[in-house]
C-alpha cells in the first residue's frame, strides 16, 4: 500500500525552528533528515525509499537515484539552483518538478549591493587593519554613486540589483542571453556585449546560473579584460570564476578588489585568496535572511502542489 510519505532532506529545515514549524503545520506526514550533511546517492535512496514526494536541496538527483525510487512522483526544490538535478532523467522517470524562480532575489541583491559599497570603500581591508592594531589613518575609496555597474545575468536577481541601484545614479550595463527591453527601458539599463561589459564596468556583479555554459566562464583570459580599477562580485555560484587566476589578478594589482559569497569548493578552501586584503568573502550567505528563509520553505511546500512535467531544455538553456 502506498504511504504518500514526504521526505524532506535539507538539514536546515529540521534545525531552523520557524521553518520546521511551517513544514509541520502544512505537511504533518513529512519526515525530516536530521543529519548535518547533504546526502549522497545511497543515503538519499535509503531515506526516500518509502516516499512518493520529496523536498530536496542539493542532493544528487541522478538516473541511479531515480531508478532506485520508482514510487517517487514529485520533487519540490528547496532554495535556488538546481545543478545537482538530471532533468532528462526526471523526464524519463515521469517525475514532476516544483520550483519557484527568484525566491531569494532580494536577499542576494542586498548582499551584492553591500559588497559594492564595502569593496569600493575598502571596508574589509580597513577593518582587518584596525583589528590587527595597525590603526590606519585613511585610505581613499570611491563612491558607488555615479559608477559604471555591469550586471552579467539580468534575471530575477539581476533585476533586483538594478532596482536597488536606482537611487545611486549609476550607469548600468547588462549582458544576458535573453532580452528584457521593457525592463531595460524602465530602468535606463543599456544592454551590451560581454566584451563591452568586461571592458567598461567599474563594478561587475555576476548573477548567472551554474550550467555547462557558465562553468569556468570567467577564466584567466576573461579576467584580463577587466579594468584594473574594477571590483568583481560573485553572489551566484562557485566554479564560474577561475579562483587561481583571480588571486593572480589581485596580487599583481591588475584588479582592484573582489567580493565573493560562493566558491568552487564549499566550505571554501583557498586560504591564499580568502586572506588577500582586497578580497571580501562570505560563506554562501546570500539567502541567509530570516524573511527569505520563511518564504523559501513556503515555496518548497507549494512546489508539491504546483509542479510541472519536466522539460530539460527549460533548465539547461541558460
Amino acid at each position: 500500500m502506498k504511504t504518500f510519505r514526504i521526505g524532506v532532506t535539507p538539514p536546515m529545515i529540521a534545525t531552523h525552528p520557524a521553518m520546521r514549524a511551517e513544514l509541520e503545520k502544512a505537511l504533518p506526514e513529512a519526515k525530516l533528515h536530521l543529519g548535518g550533511n547533504t546526502m549522497k546517492e545511497d543515503e538519499l535512496i535509503a531515506f526516500l525509499g518509502d516516499c512518493d514526494r520529496a523536498i530536496l536541496g542539493f542532493e544528487p538527483v541522478t538516473e541511479r537515484v531515480l531508478s532506485a525510487l520508482p514510487n517517487l512522483k514529485i520533487i519540490s526544490k528547496f532554495g535556488a539552483g538546481y545543478e545537482s538535478f538530471d532533468f532528462a532523467a526526471l523526464r524519463r522517470h515521469h517525475v514532476r518538478f516544483g520550483y519557484t524562480w527568484g525566491v531569494n532575489k532580494l536577499a542576494v541583491a542586498e548582499l551584492a549591493l553591500t559588497f559594492m559599497i564595502s569593496s569600493l570603500r575598502w571596508i574589509g581591508s580597513q577593518n582587518l587593519s584596525m583589528r590587527a592594531g595597525e590603526r590606519p589613518r585613511h585610505r581613499n575609496g570611491r563612491l558607488l554613486t555615479g559608477r559604471i555597474v555591469g550586471i552579467h545575468g539580468c534575471g530575477n536577481i539581476g533585476k533586483e540589483v538594478v532596482r536597488l541601484l536606482a537611487p545611486f545614479g549609476c550607469t548600468i550595463l547588462a549582458t544576458d542571453i535573453k532580452d528584457y527591453p521593457e525592463f531595460y527601458g524602465q530602468y535606463n539599463v543599456t544592454p551590451v556585449s560581454w566584451d563591452e561589459l568586461l571592458a567598461r564596468a567599474e563594478v561587475l556583479t555576476l548573477h548567472l546560473p551554474k550550467t555547462r555554459q557558465t562553468i569556468g566562464l570567467y577564466d584567466r583570459a576573461a579576467l584580463t579584460k577587466l579594468r584594473p580599477d574594477c571590483v568583481l562580485i560573485n553572489t551566484c555560484r562557485g566554479g564560474i570564476v577561475d579562483e587561481t587566476a583571480l588571486l593572480d589578478r589581485l596580487e599583481t594589482g591588475a584588479l582592484a578588489a573582489a567580493a565573493f559569497d560562493v566558491f568552487a569548493i564549499e566550505p571554501a578552501e583557498n586560504d591564499a585568496l580568502l586572506r588577500h586584503p582586497n578580497m571580501l568573502a562570505t560563506p554562501h550567505i546570500g539567502a541567509s535572511a530570516e524573511e527569505i528563509r520563511i518564504e523559501t520553505i513556503r515555496a518548497a511546500i507549494r512546489g508539491l502542489q504546483e509542479h510541472e512535467e519536466v522539460d530539460p531544455a527549460k533548465y539547461y538553456a541558460e
